[in-house]
């Protein structure tokens, strides 16, 4: 009996699994839909690394990334005594931290400040109203900023002068000063909203109990904001910090500063606006130097990944909470 049970349990466990894929099909066909496209559009590419540490050239095609003479580490020592390597990495850094201390922070008080509010009409207007740009394009972006920002047509311009606050325009679109003020005022106006719907979702798994009995025992609305709402977002503020300072050097999560620095930089604003991720891409494909452009974006995506296990074992020791 006991050997009859033995070899009929593989087969039992076979059906079980058979019947429960049958169940889930449809999950397995999303799952595998995102597997592929990671495949193609992700760990495919990976190929193109190799461009990094050879002498490739666009005229020997795909084929080229493996037949092309190797050069070791030739590309990326001469990013590194490039004479405009200081400025770049500075605005780079700069940008970015900039966006992480300021725009990274907004959502959290924008979610903090909606669920406080109790009128849900009013709710549910300020939500859809702060998260709809994050739907519009950075093209469009920088178009609606030059209606408002030019010193020529600029709504604001001629509004701050005809009230006597300025007497001449302010160059806020091509004047390096203004450049990263720029770039992190739009990045919080555009994606504030998106973020905040993360930060609602960590607030409305809080147990409605904890504020009910901190509001009999006398807390006020700081204090349940403090004692409540702040460690019940503190999973979701940790794993979104960790991705932000991973993605630090590309603002992925707070704006993108390739597409800010390339769509409202010129030759002006250009010793504050040149960051890495454009200076990659101009020297790739109007240099056509593929090699020194991988190099750089090598170097780049080192430092990132870094960056992530950096912050996330830094995150578990002191907060308890990670991303992994």
């Amino acid at each position: 009996m006991q050997l009859d049970t033995q070899l009929t349990s593989p087969q039992a466990d076979s059906g079980r699994l058979w019947k429960r894929f049958k169940k889930q099909k449809m999950l397995h066909l999303f799952v595998g839909l995102g597997m592929v496209f990671l495949v193609i559009f992700s760990y495919t590419p990976m190929f193109g690394i190799l461009m990094a540490f050879k002498d490739y050239s666009i005229s020997s095609g795909i084929k080229g990334i493996f037949t092309s003479d190797w050069v070791g580490l030739k590309y990326f020592d001469e990013f590194v005594h490039d004479y405009q390597f200081g400025q770049i990495v500075r605005n780079t850094l700069i940008l970015s931290f900039l966006k992480v201390i300021f725009a990274f922070p907004a959502p959290i008080l924008l979610a903090i400040m909606l669920n406080e509010v109790k009128n849900m009409a009013f709710k549910r207007f300020v939500q859809t109203v702060s998260y709809l740009p994050h739907f519009i394009s950075w093209v469009v972006v920088v178009g609606v900023s030059y209606a408002f920002l030019s010193a020529d047509v600029g709504v604001v311009n001629k509004a701050l002068m005809s009230l006597g606050f300025i007497h001449e325009p302010l160059n806020i679109l091509t004047s390096p000063n203004y450049f990263w003020g720029l770039a992190v005022g739009s990045a919080i106006w555009k994606e504030m909203g998106w973020w905040t719907i993360i930060f609602l979702a960590a607030i409305t798994g809080i147990n409605p109990a904890l504020y009910e009995a901190a509001e009999i025992d006398g807390a006020g609305r700081l204090a349940r904001i403090r004692h409540i709402t702040l460690p019940g977002m503190k999973g979701t503020i940790v794993v979104v910090l960790v991705l932000t300072i991973g993605s630090i050097l590309g603002g992925g999560l707070v704006g993108s500063n390739f597409e800010q620095a390339y769509l409202f930089g010129n030759s002006i604003n250009n010793p504050t606006s040149e960051i890495v991720q454009t200076y990659a891409f101009k020297v790739g494909l109007r240099d056509g130097r593929f090699s020194y452009a991988a190099a750089i974006d090598l170097i780049q995506s080192v430092i990132s990944v870094i960056l992530i296990f950096s912050s996330n074992f830094i995150a578990k020791r002191m907060s308890g909470s990670s991303l992994f």
